[in-house]
This record gives C-alpha cells, sequence and structure tokens, in this order.
C-alpha cells in the first residue's frame, strides 16, 4: 500500500502558550520535541517544524506533515505525542497530497 500523507496540527492549550509557558509545560514539549525526533528517525514524519510555533494571529500551533499507511496510523500519531496524553496539546489531522518533498539536511 503506499504511503499516504497528513498535515498534523498540534493544538496549545490558549492562544499566548508559546509566550506563557510554564516550567512544567516546557517539560512536556521537551517530551513532544524527543518524541518528533523518534518519529522522523523511524520514517513516520516527512516534515515538522520543531524548533518553534506557527505564530498566526489567531494563536499559535505546530505542524508537521505525517507519512503514514492509513489515518489510523495518523491519529495514533497524535495519540501517542506526549502533550495529547498529558492534556496539554490536543490536534487535528488533515489529509494532504504531497507532490514534491525535500529531506532534512543535517
Amino acid at each position: 500500500m503506499p504511503r499516504q500523507h497528513y498535515f498534523f496540527k498540534p493544538i496549545p492549550p490558549r492562544a499566548m502558550f508559546p509566550y506563557d509557558i510554564t516550567e512544567a509545560e516546557q517539560r512536556l514539549m521537551d517530551e513532544h520535541a524527543r518524541y518528533f525526533d523518534q518519529q522522523f528517525a523511524a520514517g513516520k514524519l516527512l516534515l515538522y517544524g520543531l524548533y518553534g510555533p506557527v505564530l498566526a494571529k489567531s494563536g499559535a500551533f505546530g505542524l508537521a506533515v505525517l507519512e503514514v499507511e492509513t489515518e489510523k496510523e495518523a491519529r495514533k500519531f497524535g495519540d501517542n505525542d506526549p502533550t495529547v496524553k498529558a492534556g496539554l496539546n490536543r490536534f487535528e489531522i488533515h489529509s494532504m497530497r504531497v507532490t514534491s518533498a525535500r529531506a532534512k539536511r543535517s
């Protein structure tokens, strides 16, 4: 089965989250970063914005492009994010077509 792509949008608990993050939330975000690094190494992530949120006027959010077999696997990816498990973040996924991609550079 060909791999499918999903836009993955982690949604923080409040619009000002990156500006008023607590120490406990920062520790969870550090776990989130390690989880995303592991998933990137495992080939589940095609692209992700690890070192900074998207600072939209309506409120900050994260982003990633998943490369997985099924939507169920994409949802499992989100459910296993440490920040989601802890109730800090929630997420949305949207099917997408990736027509071109560039690999991570060291």
